[in-house]
């Protein structure tokens, strides 16, 4: 008897600790209750039979228990009635929010064939990776179903369709709309293309991904197209004329959309495509395995999964090795011969990959002054939306469409916008060359060694005379670097907790160039936790000042085109450029500043352009510097 009471106090203790992890799940706690009581119901009838048989304990003893066990019911109930008039409050997706800690996670993976994920909810596709222990919120649940919706890139009609079939840059016609037309400055020049094939036969089907700008080599001036698909082999590129002169009209296929097709294949099939390493060390020891954040379970593993936020990051376990050896993180390689059948001729330098349309007829306008003059632009202010095109080089100088950008071309102008702030510059090697850029634009900002490799970090640099602090720290995994120390693998949301903020703080990030290789889902995931922990950090220091610096375009070579496409950056980059709308911050539209320029695509542009990012950003935090 004594048995049976104490097997049902541990069950409702198991259930308690249970419905306090899972408070927002109210129909499963519901169901468990019910389950609770009718298992006390089953077990107070089998008591009864029990007493019926052998009446051993004293009716005292018996009614003390029975008491006890009514009393655990109510605390039950009444407790968790608490939590559900509460639970709410950790539901909301802003500042309210308070960070849980998640136990260890369980596999779903457990044999080494891979996921099929095509057909699943955008959460259940992260359970997949590792994600178990994540609380979703209604509002994020329906947001990334939305996010997924918005990027959702129509297929060809047929899933194998031959190379010769495939879209045809050399054989793509486009005209000029209403080319008679007098353009002025403010116009919109259309450019209607299409596409066709290596057998010379126009496409009756969209989804070529291209890339479009419009420049006058003369004036170092340059803007990016807005490329609408009228989903039948006919594109519509659209520009804003934004200065006089002639202006020529470029446009690139970047992958025809056989090649979108693979790119999209080898997302959902081999997520692990890209692959990291981390050494271990331990009394003389050494062994390196691979991780990920997806790694199937062919080995034991070791769990770096985050605590706070439960994003997972895995390694294989070292064979006579403690996971607590690991000491650092560090890019692996790549799995290669990935594409089958015809997918490797869609990526073929020179023929299909970033291949510019050439016509017969010249492409090029003449663009007339405007007669009247063009209103003023105020100061950059955080919150604003952002529009496109966002901006335009005139001169070599990058010109917002917004706000009045200012010029910091002397290290006085820039130590005056930063007196006795403290920057903080979050995110990739990106972002790093801001860091580059600062400190050598800016002599007496002095670098101190912090022992890191100069092109890992962290870095920090200080000009005591007007207190400035600039510190530089790479995201956590999955960051592809050659060596990070392990210690310095911490996320961006686990930062920005730490920070106390105002009006002094100024804190830049970027997040995009290191996710390009595995699932959107992933990414949307991350932008959630980090929007998380920038509206805490704006809910207690409102003056705080933050910065989201977009994707880059990059080069395309055929060996890395499978993990870092422009076509993956393009995914994830207006994700998150569509979650940090309607929040206080400011954007540095970097994805358009490397397109319009002359520059040959790079993931590390030229210096000029960083420059001018600096200025945009510079103006974003000193709006009302004197020029």
């Amino acid at each position: 008897m004594e048995g049976r009471f104490d097997q049902l106090g541990n069950d409702l203790r198991y259930f308690w600790q249970n419905s306090r992890q899972q408070g927002s799940e109210r129909r499963n706690t519901r169901s468990a209750k019910i389950h609770i009581k009718v298992r006390v119901n089953i077990d107070l009838s089998l008591m009864d039979e029990q007493d019926t048989k052998n009446t051993i304990l004293p009716s005292s003893t018996r009614q003390c228990h029975f008491a006890l066990l009514i009393l655990l019911a109510l605390l039950l109930v009444i407790l968790n009635l608490y939590y559900f008039k509460y639970d709410d409050k950790l539901q909301v997706i802003g500042s309210e929010y308070k960070w849980g800690r998640y136990p260890v996670p369980k596999f779903n993976h457990t044999m080494r064939q891979k996921v099929e994920t095509r057909s699943l909810h955008w959460i259940d596709r992260l359970l997949q990776y590792g994600y178990q222990n994540h609380s979703f919120t209604p509002e994020e649940r329906s947001e990334g179903t939305l996010l997924m919706n918005m990027i959702e890139w129509p297929k060809p009609p047929s899933s194998a369709v031959p190379f010769e079939k495939s879209s045809d840059p050399a054989h793509a016609h486009f005209v000029i709309v209403n080319s008679a037309k007098t353009f002025y400055v403010g116009d919109q020049l259309q450019v209607m293309l299409q596409m066709y094939n290596f057998e010379a036969h126009p496409k009756r089907y969209e989804g070529d991904y291209l890339q479009a700008r419009i420049h006058t080599p003369a004036l170092k001036a340059g803007s990016v197209g807005t490329v609408i698909d009228n989903q039948n082999g006919f594109y519509y590129i659209n520009f804003n004329l934004s200065w006089p002169g002639k202006v020529e009209i470029s446009v690139l296929l970047v992958h025809p959309s056989e090649g979108i097709q693979a790119l999209k294949r080898l997302r959902e099939e081999w997520p692990e495509r890209v692959y990291l390493q981390s050494t271990f060390k331990y009394h003389g020891a050494s062994e390196t395995t691979v991780c990920n954040l997806y790694l199937p379970q062919t080995e034991p593993l070791c769990n770096f999964t985050d605590p706070r936020t439960g994003e997972p990051w895995f390694c294989y376990k070292p064979k006579k090795l403690p996971c607590s050896a690991r000491v650092n993180h560090f890019k692996g390689g790549y799995e290669k011969n990935l594409l089958i059948g015809e997918e490797k001729h869609y990526f073929q330098s020179g023929v299909n990959i970033k291949k510019p349309m050439l016509t017969k007829l010249p492409m090029y306008i003449t663009v007339k002054p405007y007669s009247q003059t063009t209103p003023a632009l105020g100061k950059c202010v955080r919150g604003q939306p952002m529009v496109s095109p966002s901006g335009f080089y005139y001169q070599d100088q990058w010109m917002s469409t917004t706000c009045n950008i200012h010029r910091f071309d002397t290290p006085a102008k820039i130590k005056e916008c930063l007196r006795r702030k403290i920057v903080y510059l979050f995110g990739d090697s990106t972002i790093r060359q801001w860091f580059e850029y600062l400190t050598q634009f800016v002599p007496d900002l002095k670098i101190l060694d912090l022992g890191n490799p100069v092109m890992v970090g962290p870095h920090l640099a200080v000009n005591l005379e007007n207190n400035i602090v600039v510190e530089y720290h790479p995201h956590g995994p999955p960051i592809q670097f050659n060596s990070i120390a392990s210690q310095h693998l911490q996320l961006i949301s686990n930062k920005l907790d730490e920070i106390t903020g105002g009006k002094n703080t100024v804190i830049a990030i970027t997040l995009t160039a290191h996710f390009t290789p595995f699932p959107v889902e992933v990414y949307i995931r991350r932008i959630q936790n980090v929007r998380r922990s920038i509206l805490q950090l704006l809910d207690r220091s409102p003056d705080t000042q933050v910065v989201i610096k977009t994707a880059n375009v990059r080069e395309q070579p055929p060996q890395i085109i499978t993990c870092y496409s422009d076509w993956y950056a393009d995914q994830i980059d207006p994700v998150m450029r569509k979650m940090f709308t309607g929040i206080n911050v400011v954007f540095v539209d970097a994805w358009e500043m490397t397109i319009a320029h002359y520059l040959p695509h790079n993931i590390h542009p030229g210096n000029i352009i960083i420059k001018n990012e600096i200025n945009v950003f510079l103006s974003d935090v000193c709006p009302s510097i004197q020029r």
